[in-house]
């Protein structure tokens, strides 16, 4: 059933992106030069979606959160090869799906290369476990954890600070 959810959720998912338009190319350049906020505004929407949704579903008892370790060199190596391959593509990963599924054969390579990518990491993955994935290792943190709140006080703090933001670019019009 979790399989039927996840799959339903993800077609859901790229529907709302395709009507947004944020797989389109244009749009994905103006994400990168800074002056198209179309697809900030996507993903801050989405952001507070989620986690008034995770949170709420872990309240409920439905759902149960596993927090990973935070690594600063896996963040860091990861948000590198992330940007490059955006900023070479012209798709992040949710994109290059929704793309593919409107029958853009460009975003079958970027597919292409992903599968290649994780393959290379699982091949690269025990030398990185003794590395690069323990560089800056700060346990299993959360956002309330830190703040020593309670979550729904800074999911409350948080969905205004992103509502701010997505008030400011629709006013200046990016």
């Amino acid at each position: 059933m979790e399989l039927i959810y996840g799959l339903v959720t993800g077609v859901l998912f790229g529907f709302l992106m395709q009507k947004a338009h944020v797989i389109r190319y244009d749009k994905q350049v103006g994400a990168m030069r800074l002056i198209d906020f179309t697809i900030f505004k996507f993903m801050l929407s989405a952001i507070i979606v989620g986690m008034v949704g995770i949170y709420l579903m872990r309240d409920l008892g439905i759902v149960s959160l596993d927090v990973k370790s935070t690594s600063l060199g896996a963040n860091v190596i990861g948000g590198l090869i992330f940007g490059v391959g955006w900023a070479l593509a012209g798709y992040c990963p949710g994109t290059a799906a929704g793309a593919l599924g409107e029958g853009r054969w460009d975003a079958f390579i970027v597919m292409i290369g992903m599968l290649v990518g994780a393959a290379l990491y699982a091949e690269v993955y025990p030398a990185l476990r003794s590395s690069v994935l323990i560089w800056g290792n700060w346990g299993k943190i959360t956002l309330d954890g830190i703040l020593g709140l309670n979550h729904w006080v800074v999911i409350v703090a948080l969905s205004f600070i992103y509502l701010g933001l997505f008030y400011l670019f629709e006013k200046k019009n990016v």
